[in-house]
């Protein structure tokens, strides 16, 4: 079973997949389309909710979100199912590669083999495609990599029933219909006004108001559980940020180049502006990630520290306020 499914290599695991599986029925958006159109850009805050002993922290909506908000404003029709038999999501899986159909697949990091040691801990909201099986080997396009590569029967099933946080219970994917007409002009202004209210929600774990509560913290954090602890926590924060999906930056940076694209699709040089603005947000973003990582390596120092990484998360959250304000009116 080897299905003829073109690998593209992308920033984000999920725009990844849902790109590639619609690329593959000849329904072509990219990468930053998918993303804009899902409601992709999100932050959150859990304080309550622990993985790998600190705060939870995210970049982006849960699991699927991307792909389903993006199926429903387009028209797609995608088929989700989980299963609680490893058994039965194998035969699934199976069945489908055998009538030509490629499968999305949620899947935990900690146990991909392919994956290099720094990349793999307990984390299971990554999405990859299985196109054919050959032998008991499941032949994998995993978007964040450059090739494609391969998992025996044993090790897809170990990764699609990983435990912890997020267990993706065999969680698997496909497409069953796609549009025969859609409005993509509806569809982006859709996503980009759901991004600007989540951004801007009034609840303190949800958008720039979680951006200001974590930054609280960071001040008070040393004094209130210690320097080990604390480092530990932005230690989390700046990996959920820059290692898993590309998190803080990089989403800001696929947000803009959707911004570039949709500005030109519909002819609105305000959006063309925000993609610039998005940019340059962007890079604070990536400052903000080199000074936790100079904090965790104790390679920077002092009693401010964290006063100082707290102001620059404060600053960003105002920047991120006003400029979804400003989105807002565009659309």
């Amino acid at each position: 079973m080897d299905i003829n499914f073109e690998h593209q290599q992308s920033a984000h695991c999920e725009n990844g997949v849902a790109s590639n599986l619609l690329r593959h029925r000849g329904m072509i958006l990219s990468e930053p389309m998918v993303f804009g159109i899902g409601s992709g850009l999100f932050f959150v805050y859990l304080p309550f909710i622990k993985v790998n002993f600190a705060p939870g922290f995210s970049y982006r909506p849960m699991p699927g979100k991307i792909f389903r908000k993006l199926a429903k404003r387009l028209g797609i029709g995608v088929k989700h199912q989980r299963f609680s038999s490893p058994e039965k999501a194998k035969a699934v899986l199976d069945e489908k590669l055998k009538q030509g159909i490629p499968v999305g697949l949620q899947v935990g990091v900690y146990h991909l083999t392919y994956f290099p040691d720094e990349y793999r801990f307990h984390f299971n909201a990554h999405n990859l495609v299985v196109y054919g099986k050959e032998a008991d080997e499941y032949l994998v396009s995993d978007p964040v990599m450059d090739y494609t590569t391969r998992l025996t029967e044993e090790e897809l099933q170990r990764v699609r029933f990983a435990k912890g946080a997020l267990p993706p219970k065999g969680h698997l994917y496909y497409l069953e219909r796609l549009p025969t007409d859609y409005d993509l002009e509806r569809a982006i202004k859709k996503g980009i006004r759901q991004t600007c209210n989540d951004m801007l929600a009034p609840v303190p774990i949800v958008g720039v108001r979680a951006m200001k509560w974590v930054a609280a913290n960071i001040r008070k954090w040393p004094k209130t559980i210690g320097i080990k602890k604390t480092n530990h926590y932005l230690g989390q924060l700046v990996r959920m940020q820059e290692e898993i999906g590309t998190g803080g930056g990089g989403f800001r940076f696929i947000y803009a180049a959707f911004l570039q694209e949709a500005g030109t699709l519909l002819t609105n040089p305000a959006l063309i502006q925000r993609s610039e603005e998005m940019t340059a947000i962007g890079d604070a973003w990536r400052d903000f990630a080199l000074d936790i990582s100079r904090i965790y390596k104790n390679r920077k120092s002092g009693s401010d520290v964290y006063e100082k990484l707290s102001d620059k998360l404060l600053s960003l959250a105002q920047r991120e306020k006003e400029f979804f304000m400003r989105l807002k009116k565009d659309v």
